[in-house]
């Protein structure tokens, strides 16, 4: 019988290996029992020799336009967990000393997808002080209205407290500076900075602007507008906002993506929808105006929340994953910039976005007429109409916009890059600095068991919830250039030109309206 070259190849092996000769002086019964015994062991250590050799894993990339795909990693490459210990902090009531990562081992780690185009105006929120730098004077001036300082130091944190926020802005924002340290540990620079957790923005830039000019300080907030020079950061509702029961984004961004699949577009009510508290501001109350009577339809329903009553029941009527029902869905600021905004952009359905007067660190980011459709404010009735009337009639591209938002939601604005976001900010505010940062007597060193261990309720549970484990497997997201100040004048003219076109569409349809009546 012919055998095939393979199994030939394995007998000569075996006959030039070290086996043979032992096998060949034994008794042919003893050999024959020996043998299937040989191969065995042999088979044993091939397969010890294959399973210490480097196995790849890819990491999922996304598909985004600002986005690359991510490096396969090696899995004996990825960052161990960073304990968290309770008992030993309830007995010392001193931080834990967490060891930084090794210098060689963090130069292996291969570097992320290419930062999100909005990361750009990192550098034009910190564009004050490129010329002349931050001095310790500078920060000081901004205690005026900062709820509380934050010292890092040597990767550790350290906190002193002016006023406690409104809820617990303050608790979450800092938690999740925390968690930054922990997903880059020993790489986020020494540096302090004050945060004022109220809405509203007040560094006024005409107050910095004379003949000779006063340095504006440096001041960290949520959102900002083109009047102020406010330094804005990702507020606190990205770790939970356990008041209202609203869920850490990383758990609700994969709950809103599920939400988006339970009623597909068209077969969503063909209304615009909002759902919120109109009291906070009078464009919210003008905004109820607009509401279904018996006596008008301007293609809104809209719904005032009740806080204190959703509270009271368990906050059973307020999933946000839920409120994916209608085709078209409002965003309208409230007394300044609304968090609300992230949650409507994330379902699909067609945002209406009011004009607005404040942006937070992401919504520089977003397009008119590709992720949003603006709606006039001082029309927001005949707005609203025009726009549901024109999404209803041309459906496929009403429903692309809604798409683009989410996608840019799901996408673009992931935890991932919340956090890269973060790193980058504070790493171009530090290298501002003229001065060495240091810490006072007044100010307490602060870390994830010192906020977790005592903590109670939604508040523990959200902490938890959006505890980072351990060190991120890659590097930051890499920086996209600064503006140059031609394409950031076509890039904000190109968004002014989109604006206008839908008004010269509405004025159209309104005149049309006109002369058929």
């Amino acid at each position: 019988m012919q055998e095939d070259s393979g199994s030939a190849h394995f007998r000569h092996s075996n006959k030039d290996g070290i086996w043979w000769p032992v096998l060949k002086s034994l008794p042919r019964s003893t050999a024959v029992l020996i043998f299937p015994v040989v191969l065995i062991i042999g088979a044993l250590a091939y397969t010890h020799v294959i399973d210490t050799q480097p196995i790849y894993s890819g990491i999922p990339s996304t598909k985004s336009a600002s986005s690359t795909t991510r490096p396969f990693i090696n899995p004996s490459k990825v960052q161990k967990e960073i304990p968290l210990n309770c008992s030993a902090y309830n007995l010392t009531g001193t931080c834990p000393s967490n060891e930084s990562p090794n210098p060689e081992e963090d130069q292996s780690r291969p570097s992320s997808a290419t930062c999100p185009e909005y990361f750009r105006w990192i550098h034009e929120d910190l564009r004050p002080w490129a010329h002349t730098g931050i001095t310790q004077e500078m920060v000081e001036r901004a205690k005026a209205t900062a709820n509380f300082k934050l010292v890092i130091l040597k990767g550790r944190a350290y906190l002193e407290t002016y006023e406690k926020s409104f809820q617990t802005r303050d608790v979450f924002t800092i938690w999740g500076i925390l968690q930054l340290l922990r997903r880059y540990p020993g790489k986020v620079p020494d540096l302090e900075l004050m945060f004022d957790c109220v809405d509203w923005p007040v560094v006024l830039a005409d107050r910095y602007n004379g003949a000779v000019p006063q340095q504006p300080p440096p001041l960290f907030r949520y959102c900002g507008n083109d009047a102020t020079l406010d330094i804005v950061f990702p507020d606190w509702s990205f770790w939970g906002w356990a008041e209202v029961s609203i869920k850490p984004w990383e758990i609700l961004l994969g709950e809103l993506n599920e939400g988006n699949k339970k009623i597909p577009w068209l077969k969503r009510e063909p209304y615009a929808y909002w759902k919120g508290n109109p009291s906070v501001a009078k464009t919210r109350e003008d905004l109820m105006k607009c509401n279904v009577s018996q006596t008008q339809d301007w293609n809104a329903r809209l719904y005032a929340q009740n806080w204190i009553q959703e509270s009271q029941e368990g906050f059973k009527k307020s999933d946000l994953a839920s409120q994916c029902t209608h085709r078209y869905k409002v965003y309208i600021e409230g007394s300044a910039w609304s968090v609300s905004e992230k949650y409507i952009l994330a379902c699909d359905s067609t945002t209406l976005l009011v004009k607005p007067h404040y942006y937070d660190f992401f919504t520089r980011g977003l397009i008119p007429v590709h992720h949003y459709w603006p709606i006039k404010e001082d029309d927001k009735c005949r707005s609203i109409k025009f726009a549901v009337d024109w999404g209803n009639s041309h459906k496929q591209r009403a429903h692309q916009i809604g798409k683009a938002a989410n996608e840019f939601i799901q996408e673009e604005l992931k935890m991932d890059y919340v956090y890269d976001y973060m790193f980058h900010l504070l790493n171009a505010y530090a290298k501002l600095f003229t001065y060495k940062p240091s810490i006072n007597g007044n100010a307490t060193e602060i870390c994830v068991e010192s906020m977790v261990c005592g903590a109670e309720g939604l508040e523990k549970k959200f902490m938890m919830e959006s505890l980072v484990k351990g060190p991120a497997d890659t590097s930051p997201c890499t920086m996209p250039p600064p503006f140059d100040p031609p394409s950031l004048h076509a890039q904000l003219q190109r968004k002014e030109s989109s604006i206008q076109q839908v008004e010269s569409w509405e004025r159209s349809y309104w005149g049309n309206q006109t002369v058929t009546s």
